[in-house]
């Protein structure tokens, strides 16, 4: 998986999805982070060249249409990005898996 990251030939996205994710668990103390997500989050995506991905419209329409297979929330909005965006999601969450989504991991 760390290949396909680092290979210049990739686009790479954060989502904004897993950048709220990542501020609520940091905000309930189950992530803990060096600084606050506000500043660390921005920070290491623009160091490592991986752009921001933004949550849509289109994205978040897709959401009836996902069968009930994941009850996390973000995971399916994630999914609904990847449909949406044609983007490969990066997890091993074999739930994720079973959607009509390409994952990698």
């Amino acid at each position: 998986m760390r290949g396909a990251i680092v290979d210049s030939a990739n686009e790479v996205f954060l989502s904004a999805v897993s950048t709220w994710e990542i501020a609520v668990k940091q905000a309930l103390g189950r992530l803990p982070l060096p600084e606050p997500a506000e500043h660390f989050v921005p920070f290491e995506r623009e160091r490592h060249g991986v752009e921001s991905l933004p949550l849509g419209e289109e994205a978040t329409l897709q959401l009836p249409r996902l069968p009930p297979l994941h009850r996390d929330p973000f995971d399916r909005m994630l999914v609904c990005q990847g449909i949406v965006h044609g983007a490969v999601i990066a997890t091993p969450d074999r739930e994720i898996h079973r959607y009509p989504v390409r994952t990698l991991w």
